[in-house]
């Protein structure tokens, strides 16, 4: 773990002074759970439950916010039974999948979730033709049901097919009126009323938190991190910590904190489960 500047260090400190009503959220890849080739072959670090499992008796709440389907990320980390143990603990567990449009608890255990954004059909349908002329046909394309994700980490070249491809999938995009959010060789296409960071505030409101942390690694987290340091600027605790990766070493610049992608997550979270 690795303090970015010496105020980001009083920043930590000022959150354990407060910590029984922090809430805290986590992104899901590359944060939660290593980034792999096949994105449904994802799964949380191996110490993930049990670092959650002890911050929930510290902490006043926890959420996963993801680009991912809640279903999807409620599977893949077994989040439903952890929910349950956290619950036990203390603190109650949230998800809040594709960037806050869906949302689950582990107290409701159901997923609220609204209808597919106008264009992303229409969008859908000319896809194809898009990855063809950009010699892409083989990227996988995963449809969300809000969102659709295009990547290329499995191609030949995954560098070269993303950047090739940035340019007419975001031309597409802004034809049928949906916003592009870039990641680590992914390009997923979503309606822009909802980022991460509208679900962080909302978060921090609902639970009246009295601090707030949230860690990620990709630029769709950009928001999240924004909307936590607004947060601190208007006098509340926050700590921003960048689960670092050399495909994305922009986020290092905005964090407070950071570790060596999830096995580094699970260091910190450790660390703040710890009592005083």
């Amino acid at each position: 773990m690795e303090f970015t500047s010496d105020d980001a260090r009083a920043h930590y400190d000022a959150l354990r002074d407060v910590l029984d009503g922090v809430v805290v959220g986590l992104d899901f890849d590359g944060t939660l759970s290593p980034v792999v080739d096949d994105p449904e072959a994802a799964r949380l670090h191996p110490g993930a439950p049990g670092a959650l499992l002890e911050l929930a008796e510290v902490v006043r709440a926890v959420a996963v916010i993801t680009g991912r389907p809640a279903r999807q990320a409620i599977a893949m980390g077994d989040l439903d039974a952890l929910g349950n143990a956290m619950l036990d603990r203390g603190a109650e567990l949230f998800v809040f999948g594709q960037y806050g449009n869906e949302r689950w608890s582990a107290t409701e255990q159901r997923i609220r979730s609204p209808r597919p954004p106008a264009g992303l059909a229409s969008f859908e349908r000319e896809l194809p033709a898009v990855l063809r002329k950009a010699d892409a046909a083989d990227a996988f394309v995963e449809e969300k049901g809000l969102a659709v994700a295009v990547h290329t980490r499995r191609m030949a070249d995954p560098t070269g097919a993303f950047e090739r491809l940035t340019a007419p999938i975001a031309s597409l995009a802004e034809r049928h009126h949906l916003s592009v959010e870039p990641g680590r060789n992914v390009i997923e296409i979503r309606s822009g009323d909802m980022h991460k960071g509208h679900a962080v505030r909302a978060f921090v409101a609902e639970q009246e938190a009295t601090g707030v942390v949230f860690c990620g690694d990709d630029l769709g987290d950009v928001e999240a991190f924004e909307a936590v340091r607004e947060l601190r600027d208007e006098g509340l605790p926050g700590l921003v910590v960048c689960s670092a990766s050399t495909e994305q070493p922009d986020l290092v610049e905005l964090a407070d904190v950071v570790v060596d992608g999830p096995a580094g997550v699970v260091e910190l979270l450790g660390g703040l489960g710890l009592r005083r």
